[in-house]
């Protein structure tokens, strides 16, 4: 039996791997980029499929359900994605910082 939040993932994970093949087109993706997104997306409509892949997890974790389990993955998926983020953009402020400080030495 399918549920309607099965669906929604599935539909979701369609979107996905079409929108990271637009990236793909435009370049913006390198090849590699794009076969780690398109697994990612494709493991992640198989587990919306067939959730009781992760009973395994759900059980050693000791969880009651696998929503559960999807929740506190994601989580720490986007605690992670920000902090790489912050890290990343404070890099590039640092760049910037740089270029204008030799920029307004050469113009003095």
């Amino acid at each position: 039996m399918v549920l309607g939040i099965q669906i929604v993932g599935v539909f979701f994970g369609v979107f996905m791997i079409y929108y990271t093949f637009l990236q793909r087109k435009r370049n913006e993706f390198t090849t590699t980029e794009y076969l780690f997104w398109t697994i990612l997306w494709l493991l992640f409509m198989s587990f919306a499929i067939f959730p009781n892949m992760l009973n395994p997890a759900v059980k050693t974790f000791k969880l009651a359900r696998t929503m559960d389990f999807f929740i506190i993955a994601g989580f720490i998926f986007l605690t992670g994605a920000v902090f790489y983020t912050y890290t990343i953009v404070r890099k590039s402020q640092q760049k910037i910082e740089k270029v204008v400080r030799e920029i307004a030495i050469r113009k003095k």
